[in-house]
């Protein structure tokens, strides 16, 4: 190519990137008139750059004339080299391709029906799983009805009425637990996932497990009531009005076990969520059903007593009666300390302490530190009103309690010594065959002889 003519253009200034046309044309109208003539002679700067135009647009055809040749073969070049690209590009991609389909063909499809597999497995999986877990669930419903089974009573020929097992309760509240267990192991990966959505597990919740719940915490509520080890009505002189009955080894033993089997029944059917983790687990069945029973102790000793103090021939009578509550809580009391609960699969799960012992939760829940020293101290509390509606309302019953005072100090001080013994057929014994100390009861005396004869000074 040859070489570039001079031209008297200035192409740098028009190739200057900060080049500005409107700038450019004021620069070359001042250039060609007096800015004070009137009009301005636009013809000269016109004429200008209407030659500029035709110079470059000449040296442009030259320039094109003179370099075709060598522009032509430049872009064939060009040309050939863009369609050998292509070839090597299209050549790639068809192999691409062939691979792509191969690998469709060999993985993608494979996977797809190994997929189709997998998950066929996986859901074949879930559902054998649950299958366990509801033939685990009705297997253990069945083993619950045939202890249920155990725990009624049943005839044994004539009239004789045999007692069914006691401790089918103790059993059926552990197999109630771990029916509990796997119902509430219900987050995903657990055992018990997807089982309240199976219609046969929600008909035998709701048919069986919590009508037997029911029927336990029943029965052992029942035996708890019950609870009676006490001999003193039994060797009471008073022989026409109460039969002498002889309390036998085997049937304090009896009487002990069978409402062993109730407070742990109780104990192990009592809720658990509402403890916190790491906190000492309360039976709140269990305290209720003893409150229960010291309630009734309770109501059945006030009234009485205050009749007995307005008629005062029955009072020895019902002073004897009121020990023998107080010996079968002194009993019971005993029994609790003596217990030290089972273990339960819930408390593990949900890391809560269990209790020490049966008698720690119920001395904590009725803030005492005896059930003896409660009773005394709760009667005399809610005796000293029933006194002084006596003495408010004057007559015999008062002058005879104001009469007898030092009489009715004596009988109560030797009820509530009394009272507050171990039961002969229950009472511990040293290895020595010599029989334990049982507390001094001093106070809650002087508390039950100051709610009665305190009243009577006044």
């Amino acid at each position: 190519m040859a070489e570039v003519e001079p031209s008297y253009i200035d192409y740098e200034a028009f190739l200057d990137p900060s080049f500005s046309a409107p700038s450019f044309a004021n620069t070359l109208v001042l250039a060609t008139n007096n800015p004070n003539d009137s009009p301005l002679d636009l013809s000269t700067p016109l004429s200008r750059v209407l030659f500029d135009v035709q110079e470059i647009d000449t040296h442009i055809d030259t320039l094109t004339t003179k370099s075709a040749l060598p522009l032509i073969a430049y872009t064939k070049d060009h040309a050939e080299a863009g369609s050998r690209i292509l070839e090597e590009v299209e050549a790639q991609v068809a192999s691409l391709t062939e691979s792509y389909k191969t690998l469709e063909r060999e993985v993608i499809e494979r996977y797809e029906a190994a997929e189709q597999v997998r998950l066929a497995a996986d859901r074949l999986c879930q559902t054998l799983k649950l299958g366990r877990a509801v033939g685990r669930c009705l297997m253990l419903g069945r083993q619950l009805e045939l202890q249920m089974s155990e725990i009624g009573t049943s005839t044994a020929g004539g009239n004789a009425v045999k007692k069914g097992d006691h401790r089918a309760m103790m059993r059926s509240a552990n197999t109630m637990l771990s029916v509990q267990q796997l119902l509430s192991a219900s987050r995903e990966g657990q055992e018990g996932e997807g089982l309240d959505r199976v219609n046969v597990i929600k008909l035998l919740r709701a048919d069986l497990i919590t009508p037997i719940e029911k029927t336990i915490i029943s029965k052992s509520e029942q035996t708890v009531r019950e609870f009676s080890m006490s001999s003193l009505l039994a060797s009471a002189p008073d022989s026409k009005t109460t039969p002498a009955v002889s309390t036998t080894y085997a049937q304090t033993e009896d009487t002990k076990s069978r409402a062993t089997s109730a407070l742990t029944a109780l104990y192990l059917l009592s809720p658990v969520s509402s403890a916190s983790t790491g906190s000492t687990f309360v039976p709140t069945y269990q305290i209720e059903a003893l409150k229960n029973y010291l309630t009734t102790s309770l109501r059945s000793s006030l009234p009485a007593l205050a009749r007995a103090l307005a008629t005062l021939p029955t009072l020895d009578r019902t002073l004897l009666e009121i020990s023998a509550r107080c010996q079968n809580i002194v009993a019971l009391e005993a029994l609790l300390g003596s217990i030290k609960p089972p273990p339960h699969i819930l408390l593990e799960d949900a890391s809560i302490t269990a209790p020490p012992n049966f008698l720690q939760p119920l001395l904590q829940s009725l803030d005492t530190s005896s059930l003896p020293s409660f009773f005394w101290r709760t009667l005399a509390s809610n005796l000293s009103p029933r006194i002084q509606e006596i003495v408010r309302g004057g007559g015999v019953s008062a002058r005879t309690l104001r009469s007898n005072k030092d009489r009715i100090r004596d009988a109560i001080r030797t009820c509530v010594n009394r009272g507050s013994q171990l039961p002969n057929n229950v009472i511990s014994r040293s290895r020595d065959g010599k029989t334990q100390a049982v507390g001094n009861w001093e106070r809650e005396a002087a508390v039950m002889v100051g709610a009665i004869v305190g009243v009577l000074g006044r």
